[in-house]
């Protein structure tokens, strides 16, 4: 049996859009509009003094009434930074963790993964969410991480298989290479090159990818340029349809 889901990679800003302004129910609003089943959202804070001590991972799931979980990649004594998946699906959590980094001028933060497997029907997909760093070195060493046994390597990680996040890295680049050489990017289904997401305003990097494990069928992605969209984050979320099964 086939089954149909809507999956949306969104890297949120700490909530804070465009117009300098806070506002996790923007980001919401951003994610209903396209009323994904899953969403892995990057950069959201928790108990932070900059966006007034707000649980913005839960703040956002109430909102849309959706399941989550979600990791601090950063934790500076009671403030938390990190990743989240929502979904309106089942959730398990397999495996929260930091990545590894390398001595690098803007390898100046820590950055983790989050995995979790969804039940869709009669079926489980495994879907990872990651931010990987600044430095070009550190991206490599933390790919090569999560295409390792911990993450994407792992023997639990059974297709079908969904890989998503902010990899701060072109589509020319190795660590794109990298992946690509394990599942497919799913934006490569767009017909046109409008596959930029950063920055929002007047996106010319593409830095927001979804990938894929070859028995998933893509039905169809877009990048969302709306005026929701440009203002809510510096990042344009990436949304994709997908077949399982």
């Amino acid at each position: 049996m086939t089954h149909r889901l809507r999956i949306m990679t969104y890297n949120a800003h700490s909530c804070v859009g465009t117009d300098g302004k806070l506002s996790q129910a923007r980001i919401a609003e951003v994610i209903a509009v396209y009323d994904p089943d899953i969403v892995a959202i990057q950069e959201l804070d928790m108990s932070r003094v900059r966006s007034a001590s707000l649980d913005q991972a839960a703040l956002i799931a109430e909102q849309l009434k959706m399941r989550f979980h979600f990791h601090p990649a950063l934790r500076v004594k009671d403030e938390m930074y990190g990743d989240a998946i929502l979904s309106k699906l089942p959730l398990q959590l397999r495996h929260a963790g930091e990545l590894p980094t390398v001595k690098a001028r803007l390898a100046f933060e820590p950055r983790g993964a989050l995995w979790v497997t969804a039940k869709c029907g009669d079926q489980e997909v495994q879907i990872i969410n990651t931010h990987l760093g600044l430095s070009s070195r550190e991206r490599a060493v933390q790919m090569e991480a999560l295409l390792g046994h911990d993450w994407l390597g792992h023997p639990e990680c059974r297709t079908p298989v969904i890989f998503c996040g902010d990899l701060n890295t072109p589509s020319w680049s190795s660590v794109h290479r990298r992946c690509s050489a394990v599942l497919r990017d799913a934006a490569l289904h767009l017909k046109t090159k409008r596959r930029a997401t950063f920055p929002s305003r007047f996106p010319f990097l593409r830095l927001d990818y979804l990938f894929v494990s070859a028995d998933i069928r893509v039905l169809g992605v877009r990048v969302p340029r709306t005026p929701l969209t440009r203002l809510a984050s510096d990042h344009l979320p990436v949304i994709a349809d997908l077949e399982l099964g």
